[in-house]
């Protein structure tokens, strides 16, 4: 017999099936046959339920290896257990073999090593006793039930079957181009503030730099404001790097520029708010008198076009409160770092160094106060983390929807269809110019043009009839006025 691929679906004689293919068939009877345990109730199964009456198995290590087998099967089937109303996330570490006081808030650290010493023990994998019988299936060996334990507690980069990872990643195209087009817009805003907030910068003479303890005690470094650009660049090229390999580079273009957009968006409303004065007496940071409006707009394309870059030959005052070089950095480090596998130390190491001394690089330079770069990298930070905290829980997602809808509506119109944490699975784009995926493409394309074709048709039709039926009023009025005459 067949096992249905749902185990909802599962009656009692696929139950006993299961149970006897795991090795546990001694115990179909009990659990089918006397106490009806169909799929759905297998899955809310739990360790102590075994142990307890009515069911009251006795035998302690036949009790602990189907509990972990339950487990399993309910990992496999988080969604339905979700949407019954049962979420894994906090259930499921009850069926775990190990004490239950530990089962909620055990840290992954200490389970991790728990099942790494359980794998260093001496299991032969080859003969299990239950009952007085002899059991050689796979499924039931304690090096399948570990390695896929430790598969759940430190979940592989990109396997989109770990718990908790994302069910629909459709790329949604279109929605990608609005967030580019949104980044667009409000840098274009921030080059015409920076114009703005030049022509108010205070008077050098009439106001000296702020104190502030890191400038008042670390010398000018006159080429270290190019050296911050030089490390943003490097973290600029690693990102392009992980966009094209990842899989998933649709949604994650989409996400960093959404996220990066909104802090340089927050950006302007402070720069407008506050004018400091100048931190550095090396600056030359003057009024400009621009003119004409046309004027303005012209140094605003040449900031746009320069990307605010002082390499590139853009120089501006007045743009301190808060620091949009820090941003830049911050966002890169933290991208990188989120969608690269976890074994790249090395990497990621490389990119916090290149963060922090990207920082340091900017206050040695005299170009922003201490306070402008620490509020920039705690907004940038707290935006992504809050961003993919809610991205990747669907339980906060669901619960703080309103909210974010109100506070945050660009996240509840990107992240609507996305369920869960984006894996990361890596792929060349050229593959997705295969075959299969232009006949996929291709046959969205025809189903497209059907449901247009019958709406169209459908229209045209409604319209014909109502023609037709106004056409053949007045006739019959007029055989009808024949008739009485």
């Amino acid at each position: 017999m067949a096992l249905p691929s749902s185990a909802t679906d599962w009656t009692e004689a696929h139950v006993k099936e299961w149970l006897t293919h795991i090795g546990f068939g001694s115990y179909g009877t009990l659990l089918c046959d006397v106490h009806k345990i169909n799929g759905t109730a297998l899955l809310m199964l739990s360790e102590k339920d075994l142990k307890s009456p009515p069911l009251s198995i006795e035998v302690l290590g036949d009790v602990k290896n189907l509990a972990v087998q339950l487990f399993l099967l309910r990992m496999r089937h988080e969604e339905k257990i979700n949407k019954m109303g049962f979420p894994v996330s906090s259930k499921a570490l009850l069926a775990l073999p190990f004490p239950s006081k530990d089962a909620y808030g055990i840290p992954k650290k200490k389970l991790a090593a728990i099942i790494n010493a359980k794998k260093e023990m001496d299991f032969s994998g080859a003969f299990i006793h239950q009952n007085g019988s002899n059991r050689h299936t796979r499924e039931s060996s304690p090096e399948f039930v570990v390695d896929e334990l430790n598969f759940f507690v430190s979940p592989a980069d990109g396997n989109p079957t770990s718990p908790g990872m994302a069910t629909h990643l459709d790329p949604e195209i279109g929605k990608t181009f609005l967030s580019i087009t949104y980044f667009v817009v409000v840098t274009i805003i921030t080059s015409l503030v920076m114009v703005t907030v030049h022509d108010r910068v205070p008077d050098m003479k009439k106001y000296p730099p702020l104190p502030d303890i890191f400038l008042d005690n670390v010398p000018l470094i006159p080429w270290a404001f190019d050296m911050c650009e030089v490390s943003g660049c490097l973290l600029l090229i690693t990102w392009i790097l992980v966009l094209v390999c990842h899989k998933h580079r649709i949604i994650l273009m989409r996400r960093f520029f959404a996220l990066t957009g909104t802090v340089f968006l927050l950006r302007c409303v402070t720069m407008m708010i506050t004018s400091l004065s100048v931190p550095g007496s090396h600056l030359d940071c003057s009024p400009r008198p621009y003119g004409d409006i046309w004027a303005k707009l012209e140094k605003a394309l040449e900031i746009w076009r320069g990307f605010g870059m002082s390499v590139q030959g853009v120089r501006t005052c007045g743009d301190y409160m808060f620091s949009g070089h820090t941003v830049t950095l911050t966002m890169l480090n933290f991208f990188i770092t989120e969608y690269t596998p976890r074994r790249l130390y090395f990497l990621h190491t490389f990119t916090w160094i290149l963060n922090l001394f990207g920082v340091f690089f900017i206050l040695a330079a005299r170009e922003h106060y201490s306070i402008d770069v620490f509020v920039a990298f705690y907004i940038s930070s707290r935006m992504f983390l809050y961003y993919h905290t809610l991205a990747n829980s669907r339980t906060l997602k669901q619960r703080d929807r309103y909210r974010a809808r109100v506070w945050f509506p660009l996240f509840s119109f990107f992240e609507a269809r996305i369920d869960g944490m984006v894996p990361n699975e890596y792929q060349m784009p050229w593959t997705y110019l295969s075959l299969a995926s232009l006949n996929s493409y291709r046959r969205r394309w025809k189903k497209f043009l059907l449901k247009l074709w019958k709406h169209v048709g459908f229209s045209q039709a409604r319209n014909l009839n109502s023609n037709v039926s106004d056409k053949e009023k007045p006739v019959v009025n007029h055989k009808r006025s024949k008739k009485k005459n």
